[in-house]
């Protein structure tokens, strides 16, 4: 009896040092090295609290390390030695350089911790990309 296709597809799990500029629909299993908030800000004359939030992450995995943006809910997520799944994740380019992001498409979860440690000496964060226009001759 062939197994049926029918259910859920299992991820492909991407590691850190896969990703590159332009792509999106990574899984990834990361441990957060540390968190910093860059943005809060909050309306309280709204009806509800609608606050803005945004938090820079180091995230990584035995590949390597590379900035997370977390928005809002996420930011309460990302503490650091947390271990998380971000799921549909995307690359977006900062000033030529990588971040990865989820946005309503994906989620982040916890899950238990990696067992795996932290490469922090290769950060995708800190490589630069220039964005070559090429000519069709």
């Amino acid at each position: 009896m062939a197994e049926s296709n029918t259910g859920m597809r299992k991820p492909v799990f991407t590691k850190v040092d896969q990703l590159r500029p332009g792509t999106s629909g990574h899984t990834l299993t990361v441990k957060v090295v540390n968190s910093k908030m860059v943005l809060a800000k909050g309306r309280p004359d709204g009806p509800q609290m609608r606050q803005m939030r945004i938090a820079e992450c180091l995230v990584g995995d035995e590949t390597g390390i590379i900035v997370f943006t977390a928005r809002n809910d996420q930011v309460d997520l990302m503490k650091a030695d947390t271990t998380v799944i971000l799921r549909n994740a995307k690359i977006d380019m900062f000033k030529g350089s990588m971040r990865l992001a989820v946005d309503k498409w994906g989620r982040v979860e916890l899950t238990e911790p990696a067992s795996f440690t932290v490469k922090e000496d290769n950060n995708l964060s800190l490589i630069e990309f220039e964005l070559v226009n090429i000519v069709e001759e």
